[in-house]
C-alpha cells in the first residue's frame, strides 16, 4: 500500500515519509520530520514543530525522527530538537494517544505506549517496552528505564530505573513482574531481578553505593539484573524511592 495523505493534511516540502505511512485530515508534518515506515499520524497531530524554548533560533536545523509503525493519534505534538543538527526521536512501534507530548530533544525508545495526555519535558530518555499512564508528567532531563510502569496521573522529576511500576510523586511501588512474564522473559532472570530490586531498595545506605556494591558482588549474572543495577551508576539526578522506604531517603540521591 503506498503512503496516503488525506485532504486537509498537511506535508510540508522538505518531510521525509517512508513506505506506507498515512497522514490523516488535518495532520501536519513539517519540513523537519523524518518518519519510518508504515506510520500513522492521526487528525491535528504535529509532527516537527518548533520547541517551546524561549531562546530558540526557529533557523536552527534541526529535527524529529519517528520509526517504523509508531502511531501518533490525535492532538499529539511532538518537537524538534533545540540543538542545530539534533533530532528529538521516537523509536519503532510506539503508540501515543491522544493529546500526549514529547518536548525537545526527548529520546523515546522501541514499543512504547504512552496513554492520553501523558507529557515529557525537554532531554527525556524513556526505555523500550515502557508505559506511561494517562496525564503522567515528566521532568526535564529524567531517564525512565527499560520496562517500567508509570501509573496515570503520576508526577516524575527522579530517575526511574528499569523494570519497576511507579506512581503518585516518584514513589516506587513494586516490580513489574507481569510485563515481564509477558515479554518471556526466563523465571531466573525474574528472580535475579527481585533480589537486585530488593538489595538495593531496602538496603539503608546511598543509592548508588549499594547498587554498585551489589553488582560487584558476582551474584547477580542475568543480564537484566545486570542492567538494572547499572543503572544506578548512571545519571545525574536522584532516584525515585520506593514507598515503603521513603521515610527513611538520605539526600545522598
Amino acid at each position: 500500500m503506498a503512503t496516503r495523505i488525506h485532504p486537509a493534511a498537511l506535508v510540508e516540502e522538505g518531510a521525509q515519509l517512508g513506505a506506507d505511512c498515512e497522514i490523516m485530515a488535518g495532520a501536519i508534518v513539517t519540513r523537519h520530520a523524518v518518519l519510518g515506515d508504515r506510520v500513522v499520524v492521526h487528525p491535528y497531530a504535529v509532527v516537527g514543530g518548533d520547541p517551546q524554548y524561549l531562546k530558540f533560533d526557529r533557523a536552527a536545523a534541526t529535527g524529529v525522527r519517528i520509526g517504523a509503525g509508531t502511531v501518533i493519534r490525535e492532538h499529539v505534538t511532538i518537537n524538534r530538537s533545540i540543538h542545530a543538527g539534533q533530532f528529538t526521536t521516537v523509536g519503532e512501534d510506539c503508540f501515543l494517544m491522544a493529546t500526549s507530548h514529547i518536548a525537545h530533544d526527548c529520546a523515546v525508545g522501541r514499543q512504547v505506549v504512552f496513554a492520553n495526555a501523558a507529557l515529557l519535558a525537554g532531554h527525556v530518555t524513556v526505555g523500550d517496552h515502557t508505559f506511561l499512564g494517562g496525564g503522567a508528567a515528566v521532568h526535564q532531563f529524567c531517564r525512565i528505564g527499560e520496562g517500567v510502569m508509570v501509573a496515570g496521573h503520576a508526577s516524575i522529576t527522579r530517575d526511574i530505573p528499569h523494570f519497576v511500576m511507579v506512581a503518585d510523586r516518584d514513589d516506587v511501588i513494586g516490580f513489574n513482574v507481569v510485563g515481564l512474564k509477558r515479554r518471556g522473559l526466563a523465571r531466573e532472570s525474574i528472580a535475579q531481578l527481585k533480589l537486585a530490586y530488593h538489595d538495593v531498595y531496602f538496603t539503608s545506605g546511598n543509592i548508588r553505593a549499594v547498587a554498585a556494591a551489589a553488582l560487584a558482588g558476582g551474584k547477580f549474572t542475568a543480564p537484566e539484573a545486570r542492567r538494572f543495577l547499572e543503572f544506578f551508576g548512571e545519571g545525574k539526578r536522584s532516584f525515585a524511592r520506593a514507598r515503603r522506604a521513603a521515610a527513611e531517603e538520605s539526600d545522598a540521591g
